[in-house]
């Protein structure tokens, strides 16, 4: 169970990343859609002014509000003072910027408080979808103010990731499952596992904390898990902020896709 304490902190915490996220969504609205100014970082990945004005902006009023806690941001560089705070803000002011710049919208902004390792508040602002999805531990999953749950395994399951992952399944849950359309958002795809619309997802290796630390949280309060190649769920905001192939769902699937990834070389 939450240390109950630690969970009534973590809600105070939950307003202050509801209202940046928000605002944050905003911010990146408005250049949703409009041939935003685009970088390539490491040569293979867009970065868009979007994503600076919206990093900037949750920087600024994050740690205004909390200026003892960490922060580590794909879009800001990392300061390994974060590593002697009791608290981080993980951020991703876009995530799913290539399918942002495609003009899709299943892209979201993502924000948590980790505490420890473990997400303690996580917020997913999802504007163009018109979604917000949050939780905090002991607490359940929400989008849009209404609980959400992972669905009991259906007749015809469907899973989401790469091919060459879902390919690996026994021969026998191949005839069970439908293949789901990508989504460039990782954060968005762990948000449609949490909420019935997906019923798992591997994870390729190299996701970043501030890919998933705030969909984790969201998708364990919607009774689901997060798993790493040994069975356990990721650590985040250390001085490792990389992670290995993951897998996510529940239930029985759960254990089928995760004994997948445990096969895999590390």
């Amino acid at each position: 169970m939450p240390d109950p304490i630690t969970t009534v902190e973590a809600a105070q915490d939950l307003p202050l990343l509801r209202d940046a996220a928000r605002e944050a969504g905003v911010i990146a609205m408005r250049y949703f859609g409009n041939s935003p100014q685009v970088w390539m970082k490491g040569g293979t990945s867009p970065v868009s002014e979007a994503d600076h004005a919206a990093d900037a902006y949750l920087h600024k009023t994050l740690l205004a509000a909390r200026p003892d806690y960490g922060w580590l941001s794909e879009e800001t560089v990392d300061d390994p003072a974060r590593l002697s705070a009791r608290r981080t803000f993980v951020v991703d002011p876009i995530d799913g910027t290539r399918g942002f710049l495609e003009g899709l919208r299943t892209w979201c902004v993502s924000v948590a408080v980790v505490e420890n390792g473990r997400t303690l508040a996580g917020v997913l602002e999802c504007p163009a979808m018109e979604e917000t999805y949050w939780a905090v531990p002991g607490e359940g999953a929400f989008r849009n103010g209404k609980r959400i749950a992972v669905r009991q395994l259906p007749e015809l399951a469907e899973i989401s990731g790469p091919k060459q992952l879902i390919d690996r399944l026994p021969a026998e849950w191949q005839s069970r499952l439908k293949r789901g359309a990508h989504i460039p958002s990782l954060a968005y795809r762990l948000a449609m596992v949490a909420n019935g619309a997906l019923d798992a997802t591997f994870v390729k290796p190299n996701a970043h904390d501030w890919d998933i630390a705030a969909a984790d949280l969201i998708l364990r309060e919607a009774g689901g898990q997060l798993l790493d190649q040994q069975g356990r769920a990721p650590l985040y905001a250390g001085e490792v902020i990389r992670h290995g192939a993951l897998a996510a769902g529940s239930g029985e699937l759960l254990g089928v896709i995760a004994s997948v990834i445990a096969g895999l070389d590390s």
